[in-house]
């Protein structure tokens, strides 16, 4: 097996960003995956004591399907986060800064519009992750599991709209599933498969056109009698992964 796509996205509900290579620690999620969100103005959440809440009280492509048309990109180095909305209207801003953050809250509230509620508030807590999952996780999907799901749908799904971290080829579909409990060298770390992946309403929006244009949980469990799409893992041991680096199950 080998990694053909890795991905992180870095704010919660946004674009991917596509890597060549990255470092990873036992016990974290890929460096600055899901390290920024944009929680809503009615929020259970406290910066000051966070902890893991439901994705509807974030900005969130199952609630927002609009966000899907926004583009953003990171840049650690400058400490630089650039959102670009669909009519061209851009802004960068130092998400790592109070400043920069309000900053980026008041392009996204209005980008937002009447999906806003209250008064939201973009947050960056270090070490401190917005994933779908409550424990800091690394997401890989079989992409031969995929390719049965569009065989049996008789139409495409972009592999994106499933947002995980490592897409990989080399294997039978679904074999994934077997996988539970189990560990994976992938490139230089080790990685424990905890979970399959659920998957939920988010996956209805077309990361290229953002219309809710299918619904995989129903096509899903329509063929396979599931909705599990990918698998979930924990750092074991840190390391590096790379495109191209092999996968062995252990």
């Amino acid at each position: 097996m080998r990694i053909e796509h890795l991905y992180r996205y870095p704010v919660k509900g946004l674009s991917a960003e596509a890597l060549e290579e990255v470092e990873v620690h036992a016990g974290e999620a890929l460096p600055w995956d899901r390290a920024f969100a944009l929680a809503q103005g009615d929020a259970p959440f406290d910066p000051a004591a966070p902890v893991w809440i439901k994705k509807t009280n974030f900005m969130c492509l199952m609630a927002n399907a609009r966000i899907a048309g926004l583009k953003s990109q990171f840049d650690p180095r400058a400490s630089l986060l650039t959102l670009q909305a669909p009519d061209g209207a851009s802004l960068s801003a130092d998400p790592l800064q109070a400043e920069g953050r309000a900053r980026i809250a008041a392009f996204l509230t209005g980008f937002l519009g009447d999906e806003a509620r209250g008064e939201p508030v973009f947050h960056h807590i270090p070490g401190f992750v917005f994933g779908d999952q409550k424990t800091k996780t690394v997401s890989l999907i079989n992409l031969a599991s995929l390719a049965d799901y569009e065989a049996k749908q008789g139409a495409s799904r972009h592999r994106l709209r499933f947002r995980a971290n490592i897409y990989f080829s080399g294997t039978a579909a679904w074999a994934e599933h077997d996988w539970i409990d189990r560990e994976l060298l992938v490139g230089g770390t080790r990685l424990r498969v905890f979970k399959r992946t659920v998957r939920c309403p988010a996956t209805e929006v077309n990361p290229q056109t953002t219309e809710r244009d299918a619904n995989p949980v129903r096509e899903l469990l329509t063929h396979f009698g599931h909705s599990d799409l990918g698998v979930h893992a924990h750092v074991v041991e840190g390391g590096r992964i790379a495109m191209g680096d092999a996968i062995e199950l252990v």
